[in-house]
């Protein structure tokens, strides 16, 4: 795993860097479809950068100077950028590294994962935080999340599993409009094929996962990830021993869980009572 230092910056900045790289594109005679094929990423990752909701990484800032011949003016402007955490340090390369996965397991207790989150329902999360954010902070982060969520509308999304503890869809996180549009997304989601949904349910007699929420992920190349976040902190493991006991914790969860089927019953249901 890539050890360089990482950061986010301020989204103005991302917006103006981005302009940079259109103009400098255009100048050098490229498409977005033309650069893309020559960088071997997703035209959608060019379109992203240039309209400022993707940030420019300092690697592919000198790849693209190499094949636009910009004598190093894009790594200048993204090395000179202020700072601002979008998405904390401690999670960028967790989340560089789910933007490619083949494969996604996610185990949460606390909140609903940010791939099945509505807009209403991130920005909940986001004003929950102690100390606050500003509604600047609070809208860029929000933003941030629901860009991630690209990766289930991929034309080959990942294979995604969900377990989520009964616990979250009985929190009124937002208010009951923010919950029932919530409920309805989830619903939707239930039926995306490649997508398994499933909900741990209240009065268990066993349960895997007591030390808390965890995420599994296999890149394109198989290696086999875990991540896991704490108050002020989180981990990201490749240690194929350490992996492997989550990947079994995982395993264990979804034969206490409802099956997919059962747990489209219970939104069902919930949506019913509202």
């Amino acid at each position: 795993m890539n050890s360089r230092k990482r950061s986010r910056k301020n989204a103005s900045a991302m917006k103006m860097v981005g302009a940079q790289l259109a103009v400098l594109r255009r100048a050098a005679g490229f498409t977005q479809r033309t650069l893309a094929e020559r960088a071997r990423v997703d035209e959608e990752t060019i379109a992203s950068i240039e309209q400022g909701r993707r940030p420019l990484k300092e690697d592919f800032a000198e790849l693209l100077d190499k094949i636009l011949d910009t004598k190093g003016v894009l790594a200048a402007a993204v090395d000179n950028m202020p700072e601002v955490d979008l998405i904390p340090r401690f999670a960028e390369e967790f989340v560089d590294y789910e933007q490619q996965a083949i494969a996604i397991s996610s185990y949460q207790n606390q909140v609903l994962p940010g791939q099945l989150q509505t807009t209403a329902y991130a920005r909940a999360v986001f004003r929950s935080r102690v100390p606050v954010y500003d509604e600047d902070e609070i809208e860029q982060k929000v933003a941030a999340r629901i860009e991630r969520q690209q990766i289930l509308h991929r034309k080959v999304p990942p294979t995604t599993s969900f377990v989520i503890w009964e616990a979250v869809l009985q929190d009124f996180l937002g208010g009951k409009e923010v919950y029932v549009e919530q409920l309805r997304r989830l619903r939707e989601y239930a039926e995306l094929p490649g997508l398994a949904l499933q909900v741990l349910p209240f009065g268990r007699t066993m349960h895997a996962a007591l030390d808390g929420p965890f995420v599994l992920l296999e890149t394109p190349d198989y290696q086999r990830l875990a991540y896991s976040e704490t108050q002020r902190g989180s981990q990201l493991v490749g240690d194929p021993d350490e992996v492997a006991i989550l990947a079994q914790k995982y395993a264990m969860l979804r034969t206490q869980a409802l099956n997919t089927e059962d747990t489209r019953g219970l939104l069902d249901r919930l949506l019913g009572e509202q």
